[in-house]
């Protein structure tokens, strides 16, 4: 049971970060992945990759907060397999601006992306995950979602609205053997976040978590391979905190 093999995962946001080492994490454990990404380049290099390594992977130039690119992966599982038993909401942005500075277009491009993209592609794959009789939807949230972190209002919204999406759709789709789960990180390393973590922000994240240390995106690829697994079968409509411990530190 430790193991994913048989199963089928849609990973969004798979060409970088956490989404990458998720998609190295799953095809390890004997997943068939299908992910996204908004740079060719990218999805070709980690394509080339896992492909020469030997590994089932396809990678599709999408994004997914457009109705034509969520149609073209429901349109390559639909043609390539019989049912969907994973689904990753992990592609995600962040607009790093106050409150009163940022537009109204851009407070819906990190709304679309982080909190409406992932309900339309979960209803959207529905029909394939109901199908597998075992269906399993991830969504990769983040500790800006239960308290402030500096990141942002509307980031933190999207999140904390990820967040009761993951509990709402838990409970409604229970009967159809879906189970649904959320991990919320803190700081981690990553190609969006290496800008971040220097000087005195670095200082104060490091200040902040017990464990003194910035995550790496293969400690938060773990946690939600767990959750894809059998393994975790009696668990839904929760939200794993990988933080160092950093909320539950006084300040």
């Amino acid at each position: 049971m430790w193991n994913l093999k048989g199963q089928t995962a849609v990973i969004t946001g798979g060409s970088k970060g956490i989404g990458r080492a998720t998609v190295s994490e799953f095809l390890k454990l004997g997943a068939e992945v299908l992910y996204t990404g908004r740079n060719a380049d990218d999805i070709l290099k980690v394509e080339d990759e896992f492909t020469a390594a030997g590994h089932s992977v396809k990678g599709i130039v999408a994004d997914v907060t457009k109705a034509e690119d969520r149609r073209k992966v429901f349109s390559w599982a639909e043609n390539n397999w019989k049912a969907v038993t994973i689904v990753v909401n992990n592609a995600g942005i962040n607009i790093r601006k106050k409150a009163t500075e940022i537009s109204e277009e851009e407070h819906r491009e990190v709304l679309e992306t982080n909190l409406i993209a992932p309900f339309l592609l979960a209803k959207e794959l529905y029909p394939f995950l109901k199908q597998s009789g075992n269906g399993k939807i991830i969504n990769v949230a983040s500790a800006a979602a239960m308290q402030d972190v500096g990141t942002g209002t509307p980031y933190a919204m999207a999140k904390a609205g990820l967040l009761q999406q993951t509990r709402s759709l838990a409970v409604e789709w229970a009967r159809d053997n879906i189970r649904v789960n959320a991990v919320s990180p803190w700081y981690t390393r990553t190609p969006l976040t290496d800008s971040l973590l220097e000087g005195e922000r670095k200082e104060m994240i490091l200040r902040r978590t017990p464990l003194n240390r910035i995550a790496e995106p293969e400690e938060i690829a773990s946690i939600i391979a767990f959750l894809a697994m059998d393994n975790s079968s009696f668990i839904t409509g929760q939200n794993i905190i990988a933080d160092g411990g950093m909320s539950v530190k006084a300040l």
